[in-house]
């Protein structure tokens, strides 16, 4: 019997292979053993230890279940999740469920354009970074620009959700990608501020002590009128359901709101940085 060397560092879908290929020999079980409890052909099972065929979400549940490592930290789905949405942070995933269900957003950002108004070129020149710093693979950076047009396609409905963004002004001045790709990111966000279901305000540098955040926040508002809200720091993300706790950072955001320049008086600044005048 011929048995195929693996290479799990070879890519995430070969470590997800030879993961399933251990702790099914850890059971003593055959490929056949394995198929049966799945509901799989053992010949869809050795394609997918071997990483000759991808795992998708129904596998990888399916093998959850027949390991008994559903809702583990060791769970496929998981790792399924992880290789799919390009390194996530935590509670993001359950968040953009909301996000899509949305009739009211709120978006805050500082230092990068919020990914919901992000161009493809725009967003490629951040995923080739994280590639570059070693933070996730190139696999890993195709799937986060897939994923992000697919969050951008699920607000394009016939009744979309009024999006309010306030954005930090070193959001329009950090230079991404060259002038090019500058250039068409601003014209997006001053597309944006045209449609009639949005608002772009720009928090100048000048407000200072005032602004009444630190951190990205984004605050979504349900049909039922429920409020979640998600905030992330550099290595976490926190999404949060208790109203008790929601209701002072819907305040804050009307705060930051309040000292926020006027959408016109955001796009005027957004050309002159466009013209290179400001």
């Amino acid at each position: 019997m011929n048995r195929k060397e693996l290479k799990p560092e070879a890519s995430p879908q070969d470590a997800y292979g030879a993961r399933l290929r251990s702790l099914r020999e850890a059971r003593d079980w055959t490929q056949d053993h394995l198929a049966d409890l799945m509901d799989y052909s053992s010949v869809h099972i050795s394609a997918v230890e071997t990483g000759r065929k991808p795992p998708t979400l129904r596998f990888s549940r399916s093998a959850d279940r027949a390991l008994r490592l559903a809702g583990t930290a060791d769970a496929f789905e998981r790792e399924f999740r992880s290789m799919h949405q390009g390194s996530l942070l935590e509670g993001f995933p359950e968040y953009v469920k909301y996000e899509a269900r949305a009739t009211e957003l709120r978006l805050y950002n500082i230092g990068i354009i919020p990914g919901l108004l992000q161009t493809p070129e725009y967003a490629r020149v951040l995923a080739d970074s994280a590639v570059t710093r070693g933070a996730i693979t190139p696999e890993q950076a195709d799937r986060r620009v897939s994923f992000l047009a697919q969050r951008q396609a699920a607000l394009m409905r016939t009744r979309p959700p009024m999006v309010f963004v306030a954005m930090d002004e070193s959001c329009i001045r950090r230079p991404v990608g060259g002038q090019s790709v500058m250039d068409a990111q601003l014209a997006r966000l001053v597309e944006f501020a045209g449609l009639p279901n949005t608002l772009l305000q720009l928090v100048p540098y000048d407000v200072g002590e005032r602004r009444t955040f630190d951190l990205p926040v984004n605050l979504v508002t349900l049909p039922d009128r429920t409020v979640i809200c998600y905030a992330e720091s550099q290595a976490q993300g926190n999404l949060d359901r208790e109203s008790a706790s929601v209701e002072p950072m819907l305040t804050a955001y009307h705060q930051l709101q309040a000292e926020s320049l006027s959408q016109a008086a955001s796009v005027a600044m957004i050309e002159q940085v466009r013209k290179g005048k400001s």
